[in-house]
């Protein structure tokens, strides 16, 4: 056994990448935080996008055929427009030869421009009682409408029958919808018609306290003389007929510019209104209704300024009141209604003008809405992108990885002549005294020729000591000061004796015929490095037993399928073998990188090399015992893989052999190992939102069918490597927990490569009970 040195001196100045780790330490718990504001947000997007689409919160109970003993008769008998003025229930009804065409369910992008143009093609007014969950979705169709001298009402935001909703959810219905109003159009509303409603003997006791609630906030409720049932599609001359009133009797007439196929409705419009023109009709707004009723009631018959619908004179109080700016009461502010569109014809009398907080609030709704209207699509096409690429992965790997097994178990496999030179095993080590004892036993057993070199990198716990108080044959122990993983292992290289160098970490356990499985592929001159197969040795804990499951499946299988395509990604630092020749082309171990064994592979492969996969030659590693030593870990793995791929961006324009890589493994590696598992959770978040507000059966269906895909590819990985199938007992619930913490780490990994950063080799604490289990299966 031999001992190198280097000189003692005085402690030396932070280098520039401790300096850079140390700042990219400070920025991790905000990096995470930002991981899980980003899931929040797309989780917000798809609430707030089927809370407008009646997905969550739905309620589509209708009322019918409750009793009436409750309500008033002159409201049961009494006209379309009900109002509390003074408190007192009053209905007004529309003047002699006078309609106001009302139209319920929009706005639609489809039928509600129609509409619009055919009344001003005709110079006709009309009042549209508008959902607010479609303003939100349509806010531009809102803002012409109200420019174009139409009046507009409440529909409720979402079309629930209110009769069956708390007084909470009846408020946030109005309350939200004139947000939307306000952020669509600068203006909120005093005229209501609930969704379901049509005459006023209608009203039951049921839905009677909430007319009568609303009315005393200041609303003007609305309902119908004459309903066209163009929802019914009976036809053109039918929806004509019968939207006329009887004799000369003044109508509010109910139309629909939303809500299904409205082609008839848009081809009766201009029939019906030359019609009612003829027969000496006049068309006008609810308000302009209200108005002419007070000008009839009037000694003089004078004509006067109307004041707003449902702000009456004799309810002065602001608790009483609606809010000139919301409409409701419940806030608390009073704004006189804007001058500009409560004065003259009376078209929108009903109008007031948004201002401050309301207006704000509004527009941000608008914003928010429009938003989730962008993201909710993007995000489903993204979902069938990774559906796709998750499900063609899954069938790569089991085409590949069973040709794979076949190819080398066949009988005329070989690589050639077998190797039997001696070969430099490299064991960079830092604070392993737990570990170090077990791998340096195992090494000692290897039935290959090696000599082991333990390069100590500054370890304060006494690492270097255990190593050389085993005295086993051929150890070379090598201290240097903490420099980090890569420049341990090229100062291993550099003391190599031999021209085959084995890297392992220093919490790995070889079997006995590992050395010589792994160092065979050599036989054939190309290759230039191989890749072992890495075991999970404390997999008797929950955590290990998931990483079990991921190493054998998502690891094993993997490199399978990339060997075949001759486009290996990575050699995991726990088990990889070297040409000294190779690594020394590519200059050695780069610390460009947090994951330099795939930095080195892929340049091996742009140097021209071959790297293959042996399955046959088998480490135990300890992996990490918690979750936060498991993030850590996968953190720098997932980060460095990115900086590795980000490095070798060139390798996209290599020709030749050795640009194989570029065109087939890079784009596969950035498609299965970046952007599929950064967009994966939408499975996972979609699936619950499907569960919760669509289709609670089909949804669980459909994920226990990816789970049953994801088993089926899980034990054909362990049959190959002859695992014990009691692990895959696990599977389900690694799907529900473990998963989501790969994600968020994936995520966190994205963020920190686009705001920069470095980490230093980051040591996990170890047990050393992978030496007791090594090979127990």
């Amino acid at each position: 056994m031999t001992t190198t040195t280097p000189s003692r001196g005085r402690r030396r100045a932070p280098t520039r990448i401790e300096r850079a780790a140390g700042r990219a330490a400070a920025l991790q718990r905000p990096r995470v935080i930002l991981a899980l504001l980003l899931l929040l947000a797309l989780t917000c997007a798809l609430l707030l996008d089927g809370y407008l689409r009646a997905e969550v919160g739905g309620d589509e109970r209708v009322r019918t055929g409750a009793s009436a003993d409750k309500v008033p008769d002159k409201v049961l008998n009494g006209g379309p427009i009900l109002t509390f003025q003074g408190g007192r229930a009053t209905t007004v009804s529309a003047p002699a030869k006078t309609i106001a065409l009302t139209f319920d369910d929009g706005p639609d992008p489809t039928w509600t421009p129609q509409v619009l143009k055919v009344l001003a093609e005709n110079d006709v007014p009309g009042t549209f009682f508008l959902v607010g969950s479609m303003v939100s979705r349509h806010p531009g169709i809102v803002r012409t409408m109200v420019e174009q001298g139409n009046e507009v009402g409440i529909h409720t935001f979402t079309h629930v029958d209110l009769s069956y909703q708390s007084a909470g959810r009846i408020k946030r219905e109005m309350e939200q919808t004139q947000l939307a109003l306000a952020g669509a159009a600068g203006i909120t509303t005093t005229l209501f018609r609930a969704p379901y409603s049509s005459e006023t003997d209608a009203i039951d006791n049921y839905s009677w306290p909430v007319y009568r609630k609303l009315g005393e906030d200041g609303y003007t409720s609305v309902f119908v003389d004459t309903d066209s049932d163009d929802w019914k599609r009976p036809g053109v001359s039918k929806i004509v007929q019968w939207a006329t009133p009887k004799s000369t009797d003044g109508a509010v007439v109910l139309f629909h510019d939303a809500g299904g196929d409205r082609a008839q409705t848009i081809k009766a419009l201009p029939q019906y209104i030359k019609k009612m023109k003829a027969k000496g009709y006049t068309f006008t707004t609810i308000s302009g209704v209200m108005e002419k009723q007070r000008a009839a009631s009037r000694p003089d018959g004078a004509s006067a300024t109307a004041p707003s619908a449902a702000a009456p004179s004799a309810t002065p109080s602001s608790a009483a009141a609606p809010s000139a700016s919301t409409g409701v009461a419940s806030r608390g502010r009073d704004i006189p209604a804007d001058p500009a569109t409560a004065a003259g014809s009376g078209r929108q009398a009903a109008h007031h003008k948004a201002t401050g907080t309301t207006l704000y609030e509004g527009k941000a709704l608008i914003w928010a809405v429009a938003v989730a209207e962008w993201t909710v699509p993007a995000l489903s096409a993204g979902l069938v992108v990774v559906g796709v690429a998750v499900m063609g992965r899954f069938a790569m790997m089991l085409v590949l990885a069973r040709r794979h097994h076949k190819q080398r178990t066949g009988r005329r496999f070989s690589w050639g002549p077998p190797v039997t030179r001696p070969v430099s095993v490299i064991v960079p080590a830092y604070n392993e005294k737990e570990c170090i004892a077990a791998t340096l036993t195992s090494l000692a057993r290897s039935t290959h020729p090696i000599e082991i070199i333990v390069v100590d990198d500054g370890s304060t716990d006494g690492t270097a000591d255990i190593a050389e108080s085993l005295g086993l044959p051929g150890v070379r122990v090598i201290r240097q000061e903490n420099a980090g993983k890569p420049a341990a292992l090229n100062n291993g290289v550099r003391h190599a004796r031999n021209d085959i160098v084995v890297m392992m970490d220093g919490d790995t356990v070889f079997e006995p015929d590992t050395v010589r499985h792994l160092v065979q592929p050599f036989a054939d001159p190309s290759v230039g490095a191989v890749a072992g197969n890495a075991k999970v040795g404390n997999r008797t804990t929950l955590i290990g037993a998931w990483q079990h499951i991921e190493y054998v499946m998502g690891f094993n299988l993997d490199r399978r399928m990339y060997d075949l395509l001759r486009c290996m990604p990575t050699i995991p630092g726990a088990i990889g073998a070297f040409r000294r020749e190779a690594v020394l082309q590519v200059g050695g171990m780069s610390e460009d990188t947090l994951a330099e064994d795939t930095d080195i592979t892929i340049a091996l492969h742009r140097a021209g090399w071959r790297v293959v996969y042996q399955e046959h030659a088998r480490a135990w590693t300890e992996a990490p015992g918690s979750l936060k030593q498991l993030w850590s870990q996968r953190y720098r793995w997932s980060y460095g893989t990115m900086q590795a791929l980000w490095k070798h961006r060139g390798s996209l324009t290599d020709r030749g052999p050795s640009g194989r890589f570029g065109r087939v493994g890079l784009p596969l590696v950035v498609l299965f190992q970046v952007v599929t598992p950064v967009f994966a959770p939408l499975i996972d978040v979609f699936t619950i939102y499907s569960m919760l507000f669509i289709d609670f059966r089909a949804a669980l269906l459909a994920w226990l069918a990816v789970l049953g895909v994801q088993l089926l590819c899980a034990a054909y990985a362990f049959r190959l490597d002859r695992e014990k199938y009691r692990y895959l007992l696990m599977m389900p619930l690694q799907q529900l927990a473990y998963r989501q913490m790969m994600y968020l780490v994936l995520i966190h990994s994205c963020i920190t490569a686009l705001t920069g950063g470095r980490l230093r080799w980051q040591k996990l604490k170890r047990t050393g009970e992978v030496g007791a289990s090594a090979g127990v299966r």
